[in-house]
């Protein structure tokens, strides 16, 4: 059975945006989410991955550019770098942590979740392959700084 996952865009949406506020004082503005199809490829060059597990199953994913991702733990922690070091990528799986934790929290009213460690995937134009047969993948891009793109897709299945 799939879930009806649009009404758990909004929840998605508010914990972001309050998350890049309250960690790094950076304002986020929520566009139009959208259905992505589950082989497409990215544009993004670095992911963090979260899996959902419990009375439900999928996962919640963040994407950004290179650039972008140096940019934003520059402001969230302080940390300037050159590349997608360690320290880079460890900040951008501890913001997807908080998001994921704090989404869970909200979405537990409905059913039991556990979440996992995250996962970094980077490289230009990568893929994520989604659990489940058909999963529905909703896309939530996020406008940041002047006119920057960051990707926030949530896919959720009930077993």
């Amino acid at each position: 059975m799939v879930i009806n996952i649009e009404q758990y865009v909004e929840p998605f949406i508010d914990v972001c945006v309050k998350v890049f506020k309250k960690l790094g004082k950076i304002e986020i503005t929520a566009m139009r989410p959208y259905i992505n199809n589950k082989d497409s490829i990215g544009e993004w060059d670095v992911s963090a991955v979260i899996g959902f597990t419990g009375e439900a199953r999928g996962a919640v994913v963040i994407s950004m550019k290179k650039h972008l991702t140096l940019r934003m733990v520059k402001e969230l922690a302080g940390i300037e770098a050159e590349d997608l070091n360690g320290d880079v990528l460890d900040v951008i799986g501890e913001v997807l942590n908080i998001i994921a934790g704090t989404a869970k929290q909200r979405l537990e009213e409905d059913f039991s979740l556990i979440i996992s460690l995250p996962s970094i995937v980077r490289g230009i134009e990568h893929s994520i392959w989604w659990p489940g047969e058909h999963p529905r993948i909703i896309c939530i891009p996020f406008k940041v700084f002047e006119n920057e793109i960051f990707n926030l897709s949530v896919s959720l299945e009930s077993l």
